[in-house]
């Protein structure tokens, strides 16, 4: 795209709040308008986006990364950041930590404001990732890199709960 087309990146840079969003919604409690900055500027080792979550809602699920590791910059708004079994107020100006680990390290931020909450995704980006779902039991394995560039397009992925694991010699 060249600059007369108005578009967010120029090179290296990005304007985060003018770079195109993609919005999902799901049952009452998620809703985010999100959009991918890593590709946008040619980052090829660290993930980054940017969030934007309406009042009385979260973006994502309480989950946590066996292999990847996340920082969330707060940028506009006020929420509380689920971690392991803690909950912490956030405002603008804070910065959350989600590194790799088990159910002590699950994390979600949850819009308690009167107005968006916005923030910066920051990740490692390892091409092979293992989630868990401590709220409803899940895990996803994953190969990251799908057309949308997350775990739901991801050209190799399986989810399932704990007890659905099959004999590794099954089948053979």
């Amino acid at each position: 795209m060249t600059t007369e087309q108005k578009s967010p990146a120029r090179g290296p840079v990005v304007c985060a709040a003018e770079a195109p969003r993609s919005r999902e919604r799901h049952g009452e409690k998620f809703d985010i308008e999100r959009a991918r900055l890593g590709p946008l500027i040619g980052a090829k080792q660290i993930g980054c986006g940017y969030a934007v979550v309406p009042p009385g809602k979260r973006g994502f699920p309480f989950h946590n990364h066996h292999v990847n590791e996340e920082l969330f910059v707060i940028l506009e708004g006020e929420g509380v950041y689920r971690y392991g079994a803690a909950e912490y107020p956030v405002k603008a100006g804070d910065l959350c930590a989600a590194p790799a680990g088990g159910a002590e390290t699950a994390h979600q931020l949850i819009n308690t404001g009167a107005g968006p909450l916005a923030y910066l995704m920051i990740s490692t980006s390892h091409d092979a990732e293992i989630l868990e779902y401590p709220d409803s039991g899940k895990f996803i394995a994953a190969h990251r890199h799908g057309a949308g560039g997350g775990y739901a397009s991801a050209p190799f992925k399986v989810a399932g709960r704990r007890g659905d694991w099959i004999d590794y010699w099954d089948g053979e």
